[in-house]
């Protein structure tokens, strides 16, 4: 993808590495705009320079870096520089991370990464053998390197994840309104009915909600919607049938929003989804030779170039 000029992406999930989504990317015009993400993101830079928009700055990740978000962080992403940026990612689940961490740290509490940015190129390079070895279908070394990998960056960026307390009246209206669009996902209301119900003004329950969640609730909620889209493809809902039970108008409308946070389309993404529960189903499933070998008690025998700028974050040890 380096060399083609044009933009490419695939995100997939490996069988027998659970609880990992795995992406490889190359963007050049691409803007994903401000969306959350329910794992964590560990986005290995290969070219050219990723910029992000993370906790009111933005953020400068280079090639021999690594952009690390923390779930449900708010943030978002383009390129730094004209030829884009080609990186491979992995997010792994909250579950995943904590069992590693419980393993191989002495974090107390939620582990998370405490810097944004961390310039690493021997993490960067654990990366992409991951994805490497699950393109390869090779479950050994995908866990072994995830494991490594995770625990050397909690070990050089790691901390507990600061506990959120609602302590303010206006972050508890910013909660209900939440779990109020939750609910009402598909046919949300509008500002101001949302705000009357919540006994508030529709400024006070819009800065409300920006403090709490970093976006306005009409943001919130698209970035919701595709994350529940998300859902319903991995379980083999179609693209078409996802967007109208999200809320959107139609398939299109989930397309452009689901492409702008995701990476891409949702058509690809659930091909890539079919393939993993096919895989599974082959994993847990005897074939149909292994039941006929079996009931016939017969066995058959055996066969036998230029600079980049830096990247903006925390060097590593």
């Amino acid at each position: 993808m380096a060399g083609s000029g044009k933009e490419a992406a695939r995100h997939w999930q490996y069988a027998e590495l659970p609880g990992v989504d795995l992406l490889r990317a190359r963007y050049i015009r691409k803007t994903f705009v401000r969306h959350t993400h329910e794992n964590f993101v560990i986005a290995a830079i290969a070219d050219g320079v990723e910029v992000f928009h993370h906790r009111g700055a933005d953020q400068y990740a280079g090639a021999g870096a690594l952009a690390l978000v923390n779930p449900d962080t708010t943030h978002t992403g383009r390129a730094g520089v004209p030829g884009g940026w080609r990186y491979g990612a992995v997010y792994p689940s909250p579950e995943v991370v904590a069992e590693i961490a419980a393993e191989t740290t002495l974090i107390r509490g939620t582990p998370g990464f405490v810097s944004p940015v961390l310039d690493d190129p021997h993490t960067v390079q654990l990366v992409h053998r991951v994805l490497r070895a699950t393109e390869d279908g090779n479950a050994l070394a995908a866990d072994t390197l995830l494991r490594v990998a995770v625990t050397r960056l909690l070990r050089l960026n790691g901390g507990p994840l600061p506990q959120r307390e609602v302590r303010t009246a206006g972050a508890r209206i910013a909660e209900r309104a939440r779990a109020f669009l939750e609910e009402r996902m598909a046919e949300p209301p509008t500002l101001e009915k949302l705000a009357a119900d919540l006994g508030t003004s529709p400024f006070a329950l819009l800065r409300a909600f920006r403090d709490t969640y970093g976006m306005p609730p009409h943001t919130w909620l698209t970035d919701a919607r595709v994350r529940q889209a998300r859902r319903l493809l991995d379980a083999g809902t179609t693209p078409a049938e996802a967007a109208v039970a999200v809320g959107f108008t139609d398939q299109p409308h989930l397309n452009r929003h689901f492409t702008r946070i995701v990476g891409v389309p949702p058509g690809a993404y659930r091909r890539e989804r079919k393939n993993v529960q096919d895989a599974r189903r082959r994993l847990h499933l005897p074939s149909d030779g292994w039941q006929n070998m079996q009931l016939s008690q017969t066995y058959a025998p055996r066969t036998t170039g230029k600079p980049m700028p830096p990247s903006s974050g925390t060097p590593s040890a």
